[in-house]
């Protein structure tokens, strides 16, 4: 006879957010192959996951940043201004890639920076100040370049990071597997990093148990600007160039990711795996497509449809909640005498 307390587990494990979106992620492989007859090859399944690292690596730090309640609208033109910058660093100032790289990292690290301060130090909303910076490094970027400059011709052994394989896989995944994992272990498996939903439940609370609220946050977006320098870096190596416009919209699949793996938009409630899992959602999604000859702007409709779901399904439980307070309030239940 079974146990109902082990049913109910895997019934629960079933229902989860992250086993309904592998369910979507399989649905979505079986119907593009299908459709497309290369769609699951070995060449084209690398192919997906070296265009989805980027995008990846802004999801996985972006993570933190919702969890604490908050949004980094500048992901994208930070990694364009980072790519640019590292572009002028190897050509114009002669540094060797690897050099050039770490004054990168630094550079996204100060930018993050930048966007910490205005947020914890000014008190000002994190929306408001990363639409800011979203317009300031974009446009940093396109004044370095006059609109017209592009970065190319980078050596052999830089390029190999973003175009070739290592260890029979794209050279690039090993980094993002040590990114993700680590970023993974700050946040499920560090006391430190479990209070980003702490402060995402409730700040003032947060701060009466004695977490040190505004350093947390400066340290999500920190983070999340020298990752993103990173994946500057891996974008540059590949294409094999940067130009100004270089991560236009990446933003915005990021936060796609974040929110269709299941974190909250309004903070305290998420995973890093659901985040991957929405990563491969978005990533297979955009391929299939590809395969299946549709245009590219059904890509972006469909994203953008996603977005609205991910952001309704979050929004779902508070707003069901508001109904039954408000229900019970119009109508109390009668006092038994």
């Amino acid at each position: 006879m079974s146990n109902p307390s082990i049913q109910r587990g895997w019934k629960a494990a079933l229902l989860r957010h992250e086993t309904l979106l592998l369910l979507v992620v399989a649905v979505e492989w079986l119907y593009f192959n299908s459709v497309g007859p290369r769609f699951g090859s070995v060449d084209n399944s690398f192919d997906i996951i070296r265009h989805s690292v980027e995008i990846g690596l802004l999801a996985v730090v972006m993570t933190p940043i919702i969890l604490t309640g908050g949004i980094d609208l500048s992901a994208g033109s930070l990694l364009g201004l980072c790519a640019i910058l590292f572009g002028k660093l190897w050509r114009d100032a002669g540094l060797s890639p690897v050099m050039a790289g770490v004054c990168t990292l630094g550079i996204g690290a100060v930018a993050g920076g930048l966007n910490a301060v205005l947020i914890t130090g000014l008190r000002l909303p994190p929306l408001i100040v990363t639409l800011g910076t979203y317009s300031l490094f974009r446009g940093l970027g396109e004044a370095i370049t006059r609109g017209v400059d592009t970065f190319t011709n980078f050596p052999a052994s830089f390029l190999f990071l973003g175009q070739e394989r290592w260890l029979g896989v794209p050279a690039q995944v090993p980094l993002f597997l040590l990114v993700a994992g680590a970023v993974w272990v700050l946040v499920h498996r560090m006391t430190f990093g479990r209070t980003f939903r702490a402060v995402g439940f409730a700040p003032e609370g947060a701060r009466y148990a004695g977490i040190p609220v505004e350093r947390r946050i400066a340290l999500a977006y920190v983070l999340a600007g020298t990752v993103a320098a990173l994946a500057a870096i891996i974008y540059t190596a590949r294409l094999g160039q940067a130009k100004a416009d270089a991560g236009t919209g990446y933003e915005l699949f990021a936060i796609t990711a974040v929110v269709l793996g299941g974190t909250s938009i309004f903070g305290g409630i998420g995973s890093v795996h659901g985040t991957l899992l929405g990563v491969a959602a978005i990533a297979v999604l955009n391929n299939g497509l590809v395969h299946a000859r549709q245009p590219r702007e059904v890509a972006g409709m469909l994203t953008g449809l996603l977005l609205v779901l991910a952001l309704s399904t979050s929004a779902l439980p508070k707003l069901l909640a508001l109904l039954r307070s408000h229900r019970q309030t119009v109508n109390p239940e009668p006092i038994k005498s």
